[in-house]
């Protein structure tokens, strides 16, 4: 019996029919841990996540800066940050699908040099408006990167050591926004913005071409077709699987609260009662570091808690470090960042590697669905934050990022709640 048919797909903690070429025989190929390519697989998409998020992210530090230079209001200088996540969001499907004809590693190799020829022009942005341009159309180049990359570990990654593999790819994802971040905020306290978001574009340039000398030639890739009908029927597959829908809504929801966060942070430390200079504000980002490990470890935790378990964890987690954050006090404020961080990163590695065990064929468009609802999570995210900073204070910003893990935790329930019905149900059914 199918899952469809069961209903086992509502479930996160369900797994996928094993297929023949999925198993992890002797003979299987494919990169493992300890096995000749995957240290070199492994180092060069840390670096395309770092180059990713330094890029994404430039300005979300510095927009106290911008708001001052510009003479905006921090929700008019968010959409520096939205521009750029709404522009991949938009670009990623059409990206994956770009991917699946041509290949994983050149789409991703096209899309980091699009997009760091475009990180050297912000510097020289003339205005607001034109910067927010610049940035979307860094975020559309960027979308070549986040589902190709998932691709290309489900399909050259053994099935066992794919959450472990996608693991070390968010965490270069945290390593790129917590570097990012850090380097913009003490450059930019010296010399400003521009030379701050400049900085970052060399950096970025770097890492791609560490990354496109280091990735080993795709070895399972099968080209697809470019037919539209194609691509249609295959997203219209991924949409009607309620296991990915949970998921996709999923990682959106914890984005919102992680982009609306770091959107509005520095605003919050750079006034009363903390009044922070800029390089101290960028330093708090460190606390990305968190996020690497969290990361990292997402495989063990799955082990442990199962998807389930790991998401509740992860949710919980992001809710006691939004409360924490409402106090006056510094110390407090930074241990609820670090509870946001870890419980954001834990949850977008257990959801978006779920997505790519759950996908049985259209990986790069699975991953490119979820991708989409992630970064329209951190546009609205930013741009909702923003506006609840300045109508009601950080207190609104966390009431946005409360609602958003309430609805991570109803989703779960839901899906709990389906996969004990499909297994009551599975017997009848079998028989």
């Amino acid at each position: 019996m199918s899952p469809a048919s069961t209903g086992a797909s509502a479930s996160v903690d369900a797994v996928p029919p094993v297929r023949a070429s999925d198993s992890d025989s002797d003979s299987d190929s494919r990169l493992t841990p300890g096995g000749p390519g995957y240290r070199r697989m492994s180092l060069a998409l840390f670096l395309a996540g770092v180059a990713t998020f330094a890029l994404l992210y430039s300005t979300q530090a510095l927009l106290p800066l911008i708001s001052g230079e510009f003479g905006v209001a921090a929700s008019e200088a968010s959409w520096t940050v939205a521009a750029a996540t709404g522009g991949l969001a938009l670009f990623v499907l059409p990206m994956s699908a770009l991917s699946e004809r041509f290949g994983r590693r050149t789409v991703m190799t096209a899309s980091l040099a699009v997009a760091v020829t475009v990180g050297m022009l912000v510097p020289f942005a003339p205005s607001l408006g034109a910067l927010v341009v610049l940035r979307a159309v860094q975020g559309a180049a960027l979308a070549g990167l986040p589902a190709s990359a998932q691709a290309y570990l489900a399909e050259e990654v053994r099935p066992k050591a794919l959450v472990t593999a996608i693991g070390l790819f968010v965490a270069g994802n945290s390593v790129g926004g917590m570097s990012g971040r850090v380097i913009t905020g003490w450059v930019a306290q010296e010399w400003g913005w521009r030379v701050s978001v400049g900085v970052i574009g060399a950096l970025a340039v770097a890492c791609a071409v560490a990354f496109r000398l280091l990735l080993p030639a795709p070895r399972h890739f099968t080209a697809g077709s470019l037919r539209p009908r194609v691509l249609l029927g295959t997203v219209r597959d991924h949409l009607s699987d309620p296991l990915l829908r949970r998921l996709y809504a999923i990682g959106a929801l914890f984005m919102t609260v992680f982009g609306g966060v770091y959107t509005v942070i520095g605003y919050r430390l750079t006034a009363a009662p903390f009044g922070l200079p800029q390089g101290i504000v960028g330093s708090i980002f460190l606390v990305y570091l968190v996020g690497t490990v969290s990361a990292s470890a997402a495989g063990r935790l799955v082990g442990r808690l199962g998807r389930r378990g790991a998401l509740y964890l992860a949710g919980g987690t992001t809710a006691a470090g939004l409360l924490l954050s409402l106090t006056a006090s510094l110390v407090l404020v930074l241990a609820g960042l670090v509870l946001i961080t870890a419980g954001f990163f834990t949850g977008h590695a257990v959801a978006s590697s779920a997505v790519s065990k759950t996908a049985t064929h259209g990986r790069a468009q699975a991953s490119a669905l979820y991708q989409s609802a992630y970064y329209i999570g951190s546009s609205v995210g930013s741009t909702v934050g923003a506006l609840a900073f300045h109508a009601n204070g950080w207190s609104g910003t966390v009431g946005v990022g409360l609602l958003a893990v309430l609805g991570v935790v109803t989703i779960t329930v839901l899906g709990s709640r389906a996969a004990r019905v499909a297994a009551r149900r599975e017997p009848v059914g079998a028989h």
